[in-house]
């Protein structure tokens, strides 16, 4: 599972399995759900050409935030993003992606995430 961009100036999940492989276009807490697991290192590792490193993820919110018109929203995406550029620990880092989630994935952003992935892979065998 990962991001990749798109044509439209925005990100899809991209989720592979045995059946091939699936991509939906991806919202904010998507992208942001994806940034916590990533820190979190709740997935399977990627070969190699495909990990993401932190200047990726940084990158990836740092989009969210550019796109993001709530001004609080936007300021907690700068502190994340800030704490990634940072190099600061990954619960720090975690615990601020967490922050500017909305209700939908803040619960566990991993747990909905791979729920969504899910879905994804579901449509797409």
């Amino acid at each position: 599972m990962g991001f990749a961009p798109t044509l439209d100036d925005g990100y899809a999940l991209v989720v592979e399995g045995p059946g091939g492989s699936g991509r939906t276009a991806a919202d904010a807490d998507l992208l942001l759900a994806l940034a916590v697991a990533y820190f979190e290192d709740a997935l399977d590792a990627p070969p190699d050409e495909l990990a993401a490193t932190h200047a990726d993820i940084a990158s990836l919110v740092r989009h969210v935030a550019e796109a993001e018109v709530d001004a609080p929203r936007r300021r907690l995406l700068g502190e994340a993003v800030d704490a990634i550029d940072d190099g600061l620990a990954a619960d720090v880092v975690i615990r601020r992606l967490t922050a500017a989630l909305n209700v939908a994935a803040a619960g566990d952003p991993v747990a909905w995430l791979l729920e969504r992935a899910g879905s994804v892979a579901a449509t797409h065998e």
